[in-house]
């Protein structure tokens, strides 16, 4: 897996992950980049999956988990990206109606750069 992480000058938090999403290690290296946008206290985050090939129930942890944190502390999060074979791990397991999900990092960023 490969995973880019910056803060975009609008001030939204970017991860962008890449390959199969599988090993423990690189869900490791997810949480831990998450964590250290929460610290920063980087309250808009995009995690574009648009390069992710596969998720597991694992993975999908990961991200409820992340998710939980933003919830919890009333700031925002967003998906992009998804393929539609990934997208029907989301509509089976129903978590499509729990993120937000757009379909490309540019309208995710849009749209959080315009909310406060």
């Amino acid at each position: 897996m490969g995973a880019l992480a910056k803060t975009l000058p609008s001030g939204v938090g970017l991860i962008e992950l890449s390959g199969p999403l599988l090993s423990e290690q690189e869900l490791e290296g997810l949480r831990a980049t998450a964590r250290g946008f929460v610290d920063a206290g980087v309250q808009k985050l995009v995690i574009d999956l648009s390069g992710v090939t596969y998720l597991n129930s694992s993975a999908m942890a990961v991200l409820v988990s992340v998710h939980t944190t933003y919830s919890k502390r009333h700031w925002q999060l967003k998906l992009c990206g998804i393929k539609k074979n990934v997208h029907v791990v989301f509509a089976i397991t129903n978590l499509d109606k729990v993120f937000t999900i757009e379909d490309t990092r540019v309208r995710a960023v849009e749209i959080l750069k315009q909310q406060h």
